[in-house]
């Protein structure tokens, strides 16, 4: 895995824009040159004011996206070298704290000082929506994924006992599970043995195996994980913990996904990202060098998967909603069962990279409509079901398309007139505009 820069760039209205790449020099000349970001391209010139080299791209990524989260006055401060002041200055939503030494060759570490002066560290990890490639994107579809504004955060604060006092929270602030867990070997101490708790404990433990130095300490933590959303949406809440636990841990988050829950890995890249991105898994020769793109970073964690933040706001959102289903759907289920399928898909696959990018780039209303009609077709046939359309809203006059496994979560909803009515008359009560759900 190649290394990585975090760099801080000012800009000429005196904003601070935050990225990491495989090349500091060769970025630095492409945001000069206009090439970079939108950010940057619309406030040149710009001035390298920061950066941090790390020995993987992956730790450089982790690192922008908590930079990312602070505020103006926490970044001058980073830029300026006052690490005494970081603890001092209030920690923003998005901030992502490791506990890791130091991977930057800087004599101080930020992290690890910031770690050390402070009671609670909190992770946050965005919730997800899989809006193109459903199914397909385990077989390389180009997919477009977006994070949501509902999360789930872990915080973590220190003890005297080596122990894990452990509690999860609902969206109410409600706890729907508590136990308490020994901290060396991650076994059951006070915790009802349950799906989760054994779960909980298949995950901990997997993060120890990828980070032997992960809680072998005499120390133990509370942790508290609290959900910005209602378990049964299905915006993430496994996703959003392996990522969050991911950091806590400081490991590859897609390989403790791998190593538990599986799956193509989107959801985990929507909980790092904070904008609309699309999702590719490649094979491993395709990608042999660092890529770059006038539109945004493409970033490699490994080689594995190409992720590229796109600027997916349409001139119609206000037309589009998300209608939750009240069905919670087990997506291990539907993969189990698409994996079963031993047809070629490469055609499929081409429709639906096709389709991505068209709606991505889609300026009216009908052709979006169009689009997801199309694409619930090319689904419906390859999983032998039919479109969800089909069996709950024949009558209805727009477009409606499913996101992740077919059959409960959440849908998506295109129509000219606002359609809370029609689906409160049949009983969907929790409908909620794009712009409400999408961060």
């Amino acid at each position: 895995m190649h290394k990585g820069y975090v760099y801080i760039l000012e800009c000429s209205d005196g904003s601070y824009y935050t990225g990491s790449t495989v090349d500091l020099e060769l970025r630095i000349q492409q945001h000069q040159n206009g090439l970079g970001a939108n950010h940057t391209r619309n406030r040149l010139p710009i001035k390298l004011v920061y950066f941090e080299e790390f020995e993987r791209i992956d730790k450089a990524f982790y690192r922008e996206k908590q930079i990312q989260g602070w505020s103006r006055k926490k970044k001058e401060a980073l830029i300026e070298n006052n690490f005494e002041k970081l603890p001092n200055l209030s920690l923003a939503y998005r901030d992502k704290v490791s506990s890791r030494t130091s991977d930057t060759k800087s004599t101080l570490d930020p992290i690890s000082k910031m770690t050390k002066n402070l009671n609670h560290i909190t992770f946050n990890s965005n919730g997800k929506l899989l809006l193109t490639g459903e199914y397909l994107v385990l077989n390389g579809a180009l997919s477009l994924a977006i994070p949501t504004k509902y999360g789930q955060s872990l915080e973590i604060e220190s003890i005297n006992e080596s122990k894990l006092i452990w509690k999860s929270l609902d969206e109410k602030g409600n706890a729907w599970f508590e136990g308490e867990f020994l901290a060396d070997k991650i076994t059951t101490s006070q915790a009802p043995r349950n799906d989760v708790s054994d779960r909980l404990i298949q995950i901990l433990n997997v993060a120890k195996q990828l980070n032997p130095n992960f809680l072998n300490n005499q120390n133990g933590f509370n942790v508290t994980t609290s959900l910005g959303f209602p378990r049964d949406w299905g915006l993430g809440t496994s996703s959003t913990l392996i990522n969050n636990i991911a950091q806590w841990a400081n490991i590859d988050a897609y390989e403790l996904l791998e190593n538990t829950f599986g799956g193509s890995g989107y959801d985990i890249a929507c909980a790092q990202y904070n904008k609309p991105i699309t999702y590719k898994l490649i094979n491993s020769e395709v990608l042999k060098q660092p890529f770059h793109c006038a539109q945004g970073d493409i970033i490699k964690h490994d080689e594995k998967r190409l992720i590229k933040e796109v600027n997916f706001n349409p001139s119609f959102k206000d037309h589009l909603y998300f209608l939750y289903l009240n069905k919670k759907q087990n997506s291990r289920d539907g993969i189990a069962q698409f994996k079963n399928n031993t047809s070629d898909l490469s055609e499929s696959i081409s429709q639906i990279n096709n389709i991505t990018k068209s709606i991505m780039s889609c300026e009216t209303l009908d052709i979006f409509i169009s689009l997801i009609e199309k694409h619930e077709n090319i689904i419906s046939e390859i999983i032998k079901e039919k479109p969800v359309k089909d069996l709950l809203f024949s009558d209805f006059s727009g477009g409606i398309k499913s996101l992740g496994a077919w059959g409960g979560d959440f849908i998506l909803v295109a129509s000219k007139d606002n359609p809370k009515a029609y689906f409160k008359k049949k009983g969907f009560n929790t409908i909620i505009p794009f712009r409400d759900m999408i961060l």
